[in-house]
């Protein structure tokens, strides 16, 4: 096993998490007969890792740039995680069908990316997903999803407002998971529209017969709950919803089961919380319950069933920041119920910002200065800060990423106003926060998962850049081929070549030393070892998608002028300053070859070149050996070390691309040759060993029409973005000031790589364009010791007297 790989093994297996747990010391490693000891080892097996995206703004038009930052965090403590070095961002459609897809690479934790929307993408709501390869052996459900607007002022949408609103939806969730006969339940509800959003309704559950047995009114966000005791017999129900004068819905309630656990969470004091369990059917048995938050155990404990009931008594404190799952095991360590608790963090990233001026004029230059308040001085912070205009088209920006790691991440599908949760306060908020519990519950893994054996998760990490996957097939049976040697290379005058050998699937796995933007990628297998398999490039995207209410757009005719004011300023900004639309941060280049130094270099216009390639290895390179036997020309290699010649033809490259016919590159033109290296000695590369190497580079190092062999698969391939620059014009001179070139941006200022230490403040500039009016400036951030926080004020401009 090679460096790299026993590094990544350490990663996954270390990865700071003997790390000291003063709330998970309060569960012995092996209490409740091994289930917490299971779930801990189950953490360190599989980290649990998180994105958030900072994006610039919710609504844009199509052919403008969506920028993004990435926060790539520990979700077990909420710290910047350096585990994955590549992030895949799409945007997804209303059916869940990708629509663009990228790769960013992420270091330490952060990674910073831009998306140019086609200016043919239609009008709509779309999804913007995260996720890294290590996220994609775990639910879809636990991907970043951050909804926005897309509108495509040059073509109609063909929707309306109407649209959105004609389809409701309603959902019952019994506490606990399940409603068993004979035993009173607590039922909690979600009622929403088309677009996921909660709506006021009203209802009654009736029985079989058409009786009523309980009503039920929304409270906040169409949430709810009531109370009600399935009767013994074949009695089934079902809920009438009225949501006005002639909109009714009909959905029936979960069956009811004949026996089985009940489980109810009181709020039973100012740091207590009761569960009662009740159970039909049960005999008299010792039920454990453990609370966990992101796969920590905050407690474990166990309560006797006696005469169908089961009391366990929490103190609030024992239990973790944020959500918490409370786990009903049985006697024979099943989980039977599972419940959400939700404690508001005690300590957020307290963000400040503030602007030089009350009020700014067009043109004028703002100062914003930036501070992590209370942050001790041994810590680092990292912020990103976007500034864009309020507008009618403008929809509610999206959450902070405290309340996403805190809250919504840990919740199946979307959160209405997630804000409210961390600030209000009350009896009618800890009900709508129980509600929204009640109705919301999932799990990033499966206990199923974490009670088994282990098993070795479907894929790796990512830690040293992105990797490329591809499958090697028998043809004819497509069946997959098993130790076949395959090499990647991408043609280049600077030489990077891959090789791995398949697994029992047929996988192989390449991680390039250097792969960003679009690429020719060539690969093969060694003619000598294989001849007939065939190779296919696997999508590193995942295939899988979150449930969940597929998005509504609609186009709202009162809008219509500023449509047509957001479609002139864009066509303004895109004919004015379009031109930097497309600017690229310079990227350092390392121009060594794969195989280091090598022993002998070339330049062969310094040379007297001739026209024939044999009359070159033959005057000019000492170290390789030309022959001639039956089957044509071979190549071999003088050890250098132990002055023998080599008995076998060495690695034969062309850009980078591996040659295994000698009698093609023996009838390649020289004079298309610009450099020649040759490593004197055996190489050992991954599976492989090579008799020295022989590497010949073009000048335009694009292989200069040489003739590949037609089994060797040739195929565009992108690799991690490269880093597009935010541009905004400077009016720091009377020139720049009066200029004639309009300013209509609608987002001013994008900076996503703020760093900060301790308090220490910084000061942001940025100057205000042509356009009068209300801007928004929002700032989200991540400290090194896991404090997270968000913070967002208005500026005023004022148009020009």
């Amino acid at each position: 096993m090679n460096k790299r790989a026993l590094a990544g093994l350490g990663l996954l297996l270390g990865l700071g998490w003997n790390t000291a747990r003063p709330a998970a010391a309060q569960a012995p490693l092996d209490s409740l007969d091994g289930l917490t000891g299971k779930l801990l080892r189950y953490e360190q097996r599989g980290p649990h890792e998180k994105l958030f995206l900072h994006l610039d703004r919710p609504v844009y038009l199509s052919g403008e740039t969506l920028w993004f930052k990435i926060y790539a965090a520990d979700g077990t403590r909420a710290r910047p995680l350096a585990m994955s070095s590549v992030a895949y961002v799409e945007v997804l459609d209303a059916d869940h069908q990708p629509v663009l897809q990228t790769k960013v690479a992420l270091q330490k934790g952060s990674g910073q990316g831009s998306l140019a929307l086609p200016t043919a993408l239609a009008a709509g709501s779309y999804t913007v997903r995260a996720y890294t390869s290590w996220m994609k052996n775990f639910s879809p459900e636990a991907y970043f999803h951050r909804p926005i607007t897309v509108i495509n002022t040059l073509s109609a949408s063909g929707a309306s407002a109407r649209d959105s609103a004609t389809s409701y939806d309603a959902q019952f969730f019994p506490e606990g998971g399940h409603l068993v006969r004979g035993i009173r339940s607590r039922v909690a509800f979600k009622i929403t529209d088309k677009a996921g959003r909660g709506v006021a309704a009203e209802g009654k559950v009736l029985n079989q017969g058409g009786a009523v047995v309980a009503t039920f009114r929304t409270l906040r966000f169409g949430m709810g709950h009531f109370d009600f005791t399935p009767a013994a017999g074949p009695d089934t129900y079902t809920a009438t919803i009225t949501l006005g004068p002639k909109r009714v819905l009909t959905r029936p309630l979960p069956a009811p089961a004949e026996q089985g656990y009940v489980l109810r969470l009181d709020d039973t004091g100012p740091d207590q919380l009761t569960l009662t369990v009740n159970a039909s059917g049960a005999p008299a048995e010792t039920l454990a319950l453990l609370a966990h938050s992101r796969q920590q155990v905050a407690l474990a404990t166990r309560e006797p069933l006696r005469n169908g009931q089961a009391v366990f008594v929490i103190n609030k404190s024992a239990l973790l920041d944020g959500v918490s799952h409370l786990t009903l095991f049985n006697a024979d360590r099943k989980p039977v119920c599972e419940r959400l608790y939700f404690r508001a963090p005690q300590q957020l990233l307290a963000i400040t910002g503030r602007a030089d001026k009350a009020q700014y004029g067009t043109r004028d230059k703002v100062s914003v200065q930036v501070a992590t308040a209370a942050l001790p001085a041994a810590e680092a912070s990292n912020l990103s800060m976007a500034v864009y205009r309020l507008d009618s088209l403008t929809t509610t920006p999206g959450p902070g990423i405290d309340r996403y790691l805190w809250l919504t991440s840990d919740l199946q599908g979307t959160v209405e106003n997630p804000d409210y949760y961390f600030t209000a306060t009350g009896p009618e908020a800890a009900e709508a926060t129980d509600n929204l519990l009640l109705t919301q519950g999932w799990s990033r893994f499966r206990w199923e998962d974490v009670l088994a054996a282990p098993k070795p998760f479907e894929f790796l990490a990512e830690p040293y850049g992105p990797v490329i996957q591809a499958q090697v097939l028998r043809a004819g049976t497509r069946q997959p081929q098993a130790g076949i040697s395959t090499y990647l290379a991408s043609p280049s005058r600077i030489v990077d070549l891959s090789v791995a050998a398949s697994n029992a699937q047929g996988i192989v796995r390449f991680e390039p030393n250097r792969f960003s933007g679009p690429h020719d990628i060539v690969l093969q297998t060694d003619p000598g070892q294989d001849s007939t398999s065939l190779l296919t490039v696997l999508s590193p995207f995942s295939g899988r998608y979150a449930t969940g209410p597929r998005p509504a757009f609609g186009i709202t005719p009162r809008f219509q002028q500023d449509y047509a004011r957001r479609h002139f300023q864009a066509q303004v900004q895109n004919v004015f300053a379009g031109k930097y639309r497309n600017r690229y941060a310079a990227e350092r280049v390392d121009s060594l070859a794969f195989f280091g130094k090598p022993d002998e270099t070339y330049l062969l216009d310094k040379f007297t070149r001739f026209k024939v390639m044999e009359e070159v290895l033959r005057e000019y390179v000492p170290g390789v050996v030309v022959r001639i036997r039956k089957d044509g020309f071979h190549l071999l290699v003088v050890d250098r070390i132990n002055k023998a010649v080599l008995s076998e033809n060495p690695m034969v490259l062309l850009d980078g691309v591996p040659v295994f016919n000698i009698n093609k590159i023996m009838a390649f033109n020289p004079l298309k040759i610009r450099k020649l290296d040759v490593l004197d000695g055996r190489y050992f590369h991954g599976p492989a060993v090579y008799n020295g190497i022989v590497s010949f580079t073009t000048y335009k190092g694009d292989l200069e029409g040489f003739p590949l062999d037609p089994r060797v698969l040739v195929q565009e391939y992108e690799g991690v973005q490269r880093q597009r620059e935010f541009y905004a014009p400077r009016y720091d001179t009377p020139e720049a000031a009066k200029s004639r070139l309009p300013d209509l941006r609608n987002l001013l200022y994008w900076n996503p790589d703020i760093n900060l230490t301790g308090p220490t403040a910084k000061t942001l500039d940025f100057y205000t364009g042509d356009q009068a009016g209300r801007y928004l400036v929002v700032l989200q951030g991540l400290a090194t010791n896991g404090l997270a926080g968000s913070r967002s004020f208005v500026l005023d401009v004022k148009p020009a007297l």
